[in-house]
């Protein structure tokens, strides 16, 4: 397995001829897509997996590696359990240990409207049979007993867990591949091949591959494909900046955060730890053709972006990335194999420095790795999971706004049952694309 942070140039692994005809393409090769390609080839269908660059190498590889439950939109929350068992099935077949453990997650009370959030939210959750439960300052502050800090309460689900995802995705290929998936990296899809105004393959940098159905998990470079198709997404992508630590003294075996660090333990010892709160927005024609949508957003948490007037050239908002191209150009994707944003060093310094005071006892944190990703989001912070409308043969798997890593086999299974037809288990109403272009109110999920 490469060293993680993912860089450019980095082996291709899975490597060779693309098929001539296959029952289903998925485009991208995080872990939406190759949960997705997994379960279409467990219901015996033929799939090719196509990657523009690397399995895993963009968000998610970059992401905390929480599988967490507990904060999700009541919508999500139903396909997030499934995905706990799910995950515990995936890593009993996966021939590496993917650092899969049930530690729990807790979110710190730090103000009354802090713990009135997680009130509500927890009232939500006991009505799924989830086992999240409140805290009380004693019992907060028992759970870590190191903390400088007290607070007013906590919220905590035992059942949620962590993996190592630079490892589990990677991991979750190997098994699609040994069960029949045909991935290559290194070979970016231009554009869909239509006939007759409905999906009838892809043209990939390497060729035409036959096939009646299309997925479409591209992650941060989805809206830009669908563009060049006539398709307007408001999806936009916004950077997290993430680090991990040498190994520690054992603080917990899960997961927490509070206003403004996140952490989770690590496989290795260490700590994965995030800034919370804050993303950053590249400005680009994307972000301002879809300012409207995000105004909802915008208005309840004013001071939750932090804003850059361009993106480096490439990115799929940049101001010179081209929105048209044809199926004999070179494509985006091919300039760009691999979205590698810096981090924000100066956050993640001071994000050391606010762990090293929650944690006054710790001896110097050292860190051993800083790494950033662009995160796919949505107006809601929900994503699309549907069927194209305008590309009938297409379906559409993208805008996990930053929690997919923790809910993609779930929505694996759910995407591989809108390809083949087969029950869906779940209402999928709040993740439909129509969402918003038909006038519906954009319903903001939980900030908790």
């Amino acid at each position: 397995m490469p060293a993680f942070p993912f860089r450019a140039p980095m082996p291709q692994r899975f490597a060779g001829a693309i098929p001539e005809a296959v029952d289903v393409v998925v485009i991208g090769g995080g872990v939406i897509g190759v949960t997705t390609a997994l379960y279409l080839a467990r219901d015996g269908h033929r799939v090719a997996l196509l990657e523009k660059g690397r399995i895993a190498a963009e968000q998610s590889s970059r992401n905390w590696g929480w599988i967490r439950q507990q904060g999700r939109d009541p919508d999500e929350l139903p396909i997030m359990m499934e995905a706990i068992g799910l995950w515990q099935d995936l890593a009993a077949d996966c021939a590496v240990d993917i650092g899969l453990h049930q530690g729990g997650v807790t979110y710190f009370a730090e103000t009354e409207k802090d713990l009135s959030g997680f009130a509500n939210w927890q009232s939500m959750a006991a009505d799924h049979d989830l086992d999240t439960r409140m805290l009380s300052p004693r019992e907060a502050a028992a759970l870590f007993p190191d903390m400088g800090q007290r607070y007013k309460g906590a919220m905590v689900t035992p059942s949620d867990m962590r993996a190592e995802p630079w490892l589990a995705v990677p991991a979750l290929a190997d098994l699609a591949a040994a069960e029949g998936v045909d991935i290559v990296e290194n070979c970016a899809v231009r554009c869909l091949d239509l006939a007759g105004g409905k999906v009838a393959g892809v043209v990939a940098e390497s060729g035409r591959i036959a096939a009646p159905r299309v997925v479409l998990a591209a992650g941060a470079w989805s809206s830009l494909f669908l563009r060049n198709h006539g398709v307007s997404l408001p999806q936009l992508s916004v950077r997290e900046s993430v680090l991990s630590t040498a190994p520690l003294p054992h603080l917990c075996e899960g997961a927490a955060a509070d206003s403004k660090v996140a952490f989770r333990r690590r496989a290795d010892g260490g700590y994965t730890l995030a800034p919370t709160g804050v993303t950053e927005l590249f400005i680009g024609p994307d972000a301002l053709r879809h300012f409207g949508k995000y105004l909802t957003q915008l208005w309840a948490n004013p001071l939750g972006q932090s804003y850059h007037l361009a993106a480096p050239a490439g990115y799929p908002d940049g101001w010179g990335t081209k929105r048209r191209w044809t199926a004999d150009e070179q494509s985006p994707f091919e300039r760009m194999r691999l979205l590698d944003p810096a981090p924000n060093i100066k956050k993640l310094d001071r994000l050391v420095e606010d762990f090293a005071a929650l944690f006054p006892a710790l001896p110097e944190v050292k860190v051993s790795a800083r790494w950033a990703g662009m995160i796919d989001t949505m107006p809601d912070v929900v994503p699309v999971v549907d069927h194209c409308d305008a590309l009938p043969g297409l379906v559409i798997g993208t805008g996990m706004s930053g929690h997919g890593f923790g809910i993609g086999p779930a929505m694996g299974r759910v995407l591989a049952a809108l390809v083949t037809g087969d029950p869906l288990g779940h209402d999928l109403d709040r993740f439909r694309a129509a969402r918003f272009t038909d006038g519906s109110a954009i319903r903001l999920g939980p900030s908790v």
